[in-house]
């Protein structure tokens, strides 16, 4: 497996044959502890690329803390939504702010859902629904973050203390929480020897499978602990639970001595090995947070003041503590990793993939495959539980594109997920598909990878005008705005499905 791996630092081919293979978690954590920091970096980036994972790097906004007025995480909630960010929700500050005003926590769990249209992610839920927890935990200070750099407990020696009583009192909540949420996060670092910082396996297991029961996407919170025997119990457990997103904690869970390095080989791991190809933080240092970006990962959870998570990303020790405003420091630390990439991912975009999501279908998007791939990630399934998904208006279904396709020889102008769908659509009724795209990685395997799933002959093509000339009917397959657009100017002709 090291031969592969550091062939695919470099190599398409091998990157496109890991992908496609069974993988053995310590083979490959093994490999990549062998590869220097650098080599590590790139490997990630490698499988960040269509149509190896996801390409997507977005920021989730924790808004709510226990000592919030109901107002104030209402409008965090709405300027979330206004930017974007899907919200993650603490199930325990839900519950603390409905206490005080005469709520439910699921009540307010209804507020929010009434009023956004982003994805909800759910957290810091177990077997009898919301966690509570006493004020010393839900009102802490972060005295572990601020002080750093390793510890394997709280600094203070606390364990993790619930209010069962309170739980108990609104377990008859549990599904419904879950049913309103696009994503359920549970934690599995109780078996990372973490035991201290979080619930025990058994409650990850039950959330995990009211989660599948519900069609939501399944996140999985580990930490990088030790760098390697930790790490590999975290991606098992992970992978055993059947977790879509794996989510990767450093900060004072990162005890390595290199804590950059540590950081990044897990990232790297976690690029390859996670089912739904979606890669997270919920807590790094500024230093692990930049290396985890350049290594390919995905999303950035941080959140508005008060919020645990408005420290735990983004800030080095000794500054790092309740009260931060964590949000605008990781969009700015974003864009200085990538300038002038229009990064993070903003409403607009969401609302492209959303439609896409919509237009090829539920059963068609992650984990259904099309050949040798998912179509989508786990980013699409858990748009599909949202209010955006939910109010899209379509111009079109996918069967009225393919009943408008005419002809014997359809191109496809964009080859991204949503071309598969019409593609194999429209396989039982054309005998070549034209597949164009300007990005010659993504029309290579595309094409590759629909002539091995299709009966159709598909070809690809990397000029719009030339595509259309050759086809008796052209599709402009994308839901992005610009690209449609771009399409339209070389063939106007092309039915558009936006």
């Amino acid at each position: 497996m090291y031969d592969l791996i550091k062939k695919a630092v470099h190599d398409d081919e091998a990157a496109i044959a890991i992908s496609k293979m069974d993988k053995d978690v310590c083979e490959v954590v093994d490999a990549i502890s062998e590869l220097s920091l650098e080599d590590a970096m790139k490997l990630g980036m490698q499988f960040k690329r269509f149509p190896l994972g996801c390409d997507l790097t977005e920021v989730v906004a924790g808004t709510c803390a226990s000592d919030l007025e109901l107002m104030d995480l209402l409008g965090n909630c709405r300027l979330s939504d206004m930017i974007g960010s899907p919200i993650h929700i603490c199930a325990y500050a839900f519950s603390d702010i409905g206490e005080k005003f005469g709520m439910t926590g699921l009540e307010v769990m209804q507020k929010v859902h009434e009023i956004v249209d982003v994805p909800l992610d759910l957290d810091h839920f177990g077997e009898n629904g919301a966690m509570r927890l006493p004020k010393n935990i839900s009102g802490c200070g972060g005295e572990c973050y601020n002080k750093g750099p390793a510890f394997t407990e709280c600094p203070r020696g606390r364990i993790h203390e619930r209010l069962i009583d309170k739980e108990l009192e609104q377990k008859d909540d549990k599904e419904e929480w879950v049913k309103l949420s696009s994503s359920v996060a549970v934690n599995v670092t109780s078996e990372q020897t973490g035991d201290g910082h979080a619930a025990p396996l058994r409650e990850a297991v039950d959330i995990a499978n009211l989660a599948k029961k519900y069609g939501r996407g399944l996140e999985s919170i580990m930490f990088v602990g030790d760098g390697h025997d930790e790490v590999i119990t975290g991606f098992e457990k992970s992978i055993e639970i059947g977790a879509d997103i794996i989510v990767v904690e450093g900060g004072p869970f990162n005890r390595c001595e290199n804590t950059t390095e540590a950081f990044a080989k897990t990232i790297a791991a976690a690029r390859i090995l996670s089912p739904g190809k979606v890669v997270a933080t919920n807590g790094a240092y500024e230093h692990e947070v930049r290396a985890g970006l350049r290594t390919g990962l995905n999303m950035v959870i941080t959140g508005f003041p008060k919020n645990h998570h408005g420290y735990m990303c983004g800030y080095e020790p000794g500054t790092a503590r309740r009260g931060k405003f964590g949000l605008p420091r990781i969009i700015q630390i974003i864009n200085e990793e990538f300038p002038n990439r229009g990064l993070p991912v903003q409403k607009h975009d969401l609302l492209a993939i959303a439609t896409a999501v919509k237009i090829v279908g539920q059963d068609y998007v992650y984990p259904a495959k099309i050949g040798d791939y998912h179509v989508g990630d786990a980013h699409w399934a858990t748009l599909v539980n949202s209010r955006m998904y939910q109010n899209i208006k379509l111009k079109h279904t996918l069967s009225e594109i393919v009943d408008l396709a005419d002809g014997n020889t359809i191109s496809l102008h964009g080859g991204r997920f949503i071309s598969w769908v019409i593609a194999k659509e429209l396989d039982k009724y054309v005998d070549e598909i034209i597949i164009s795209d300007v990005d010659d990685w993504v029309l290579k395997n595309t094409v590759d990878n629909l002539q091995g799933a299709l009966n159709a002959t598909v070809i690809a093509e990397n000029d719009d005008k030339a595509a259309a000339e050759s086809a008796d009917f052209s599709v402009a397959s994308s839901t992005m705005i610009s690209v449609r657009d771009n399409v339209l100017r070389k063939v106007p002709d092309a039915l558009t499905i936006i």
